[in-house]
C-alpha cells in the first residue's frame, strides 16, 4: 500500500515527487512510456528559472528526478495501462501488475500530434518542435514552417515572427478553424506567408542532424517541391495521456482533465498536475509548479485522512 502513486516522470511529477518525499510520503513514481515527458525530446531550455546559460532538456528532467530520489522517492519503469478509482485504496495496472495507493496524482501529460514523416522523428530537438515558445528564440533572422490551421498554428505563427525573418504556414485546406480574430492577426502580420492546399511530405535532413528544408506537396495538381526552412513546427494539436481514467474522472471533449479547483479532480484523493490538464500554458515551470500544488494537496487530504 503506497501513501502516494505519481503518474508520470516529467517536470510535473518529479516536481511532485519532490514535494511528496520531502514530506515522508514515500511516493512512487512510475515513469511511463515517455520517460521524462515532452521536455526529453527538447535539447535547449533558456526559459527555465535558475540556468541563466539554459540547461539540456534531459539533464533538467533528469537533475529533477535525481533531487526527488535524494528524498526517497522510488521510480518504477513502465506505464498505466488501467486504473480503478471506483474505490479506495486506488488501484492502477504498471504493465500489468497492479499497485494500490491511498492518493493518486495524475501527471501523464500530452502528447504532441506528430505529421508521421519518415525523418520528422529523428529531427526532433534538432530543427523539428512542437512549441514555438519553447524554441522559437533559436531561429533569429532565419526562415521557418508552422503546419496547422486553428488557434494555435496562428499563435505559433505570429509568436515566431518576433525572431524568425520570415514564417511559411502550411495548411492542407483554405478553409481555417482557427477564430476570426487569430487568423486576421496572422493575415496582417508582413512576415507571415500563407501555402494552402498544401502538405509537407517529408523535413530534411537527417545526415547534418539539423532542419534544412521540407518537401511539400500541391493537394490539388500533387506537384511536388522543397523549400528550405531553418525551422520546422507542428500545431495540430496534443493529446493528453488520459486514456486509464476515460469514465472515471472528468474530462473534457479532447480528454483533458477538468479541475475542480487547484490539483483536484471529481475524486478526493486523486490530483492533476501538469499538462494532462493544461491546454493553455504547456511549459515546464508551469508543471513543475502544478507538481507542486498536487503533492501538497496529496499531503493534506492524507494528514486529513489520519495517515
Amino acid at each position: 500500500m503506497r501513501n502516494v502513486i505519481i503518474l508520470g516522470s516529467g517536470c510535473a511529477g518529479s516536481t511532485a515527487a519532490i514535494y511528496a518525499a520531502r514530506a515522508g510520503l514515500n511516493p512512487l513514481v512510475v515513469v511511463g512510456h515517455e520517460p521524462g515527458g515532452q521536455l526529453f525530446l527538447t535539447t535547449e531550455v533558456e526559459n527555465f528559472p535558475g540556468f541563466p546559460e539554459g540547461i539540456q532538456g534531459p539533464d533538467l528532467v533528469l537533475n529533477i528526478q535525481k533531487q526527488a530520489e535524494r528524498f526517497g522517492a522510488e521510480y518504477l519503469y513502465g506505464g498505466v495501462q488501467e486504473a480503478d478509482l471506483s474505490k479506495r485504496p486506488f488501484r492502477v495496472s504498471i504493465d500489468g501488475n497492479w499497485q494500490e495507493c491511498r492518493t493518486l496524482i495524475i501527471a501523464t501529460g500530452a502528447s504532441a500530434r506528430w505529421l508521421g514523416l519518415p525523418n520528422e522523428q529523428k529531427l526532433i530537438g534538432h530543427g523539428v518542435s512542437s512549441c514555438a515558445t519553447c524554441d522559437g528564440a533559436f531561429y533569429r533572422d532565419q526562415k521557418v514552417m508552422v503546419v496547422g490551421g486553428g488557434d494555435s498554428a496562428m499563435e505559433e505563427a505570429t509568436f515566431l515572427t518576433r525572431f524568425a525573418s520570415e514564417v511559411t504556414l502550411v495548411h492542407r485546406r483554405e478553409e481555417f478553424r482557427a477564430s476570426k480574430i487569430m487568423l486576421d492577426r496572422a493575415r496582417a502580420n508582413p512576415k507571415i506567408k500563407f501555402l494552402l492546399n498544401a502538405t509537407v511530405d517529408d523535413v530534411y535532413d537527417v545526415s547534418q542532424n539539423m532542419v534544412t528544408g521540407v518537401k511539400l506537396r500541391n493537394l490539388m495538381t500533387g506537384e511536388t517541391w522543397d523549400q528550405e526552412v531553418a525551422g520546422f513546427f507542428l500545431a495540430i494539436g496534443h493529446i493528453p495521456n488520459t486514456k486509464p481514467f476515460v469514465g472515471q474522472i472528468d474530462l473534457d471533449p479532447d480528454g483533458y482533465i477538468l479541475s475542480k479547483g487547484g490539483a483536484r479532480t471529481k475524486i478526493p484523493g486523486v490530483f492533476h498536475a501538469g499538462d494532462v490538464q493544461d491546454r493553455i500554458y504547456r511549459q515546464a515551470i508551469t508543471a513543475a509548479g502544478a507538481g507542486c500544488m498536487a503533492a501538497m494537496e496529496a499531503e493534506k487530504f492524507l494528514e486529513h485522512e489520519g495517515h
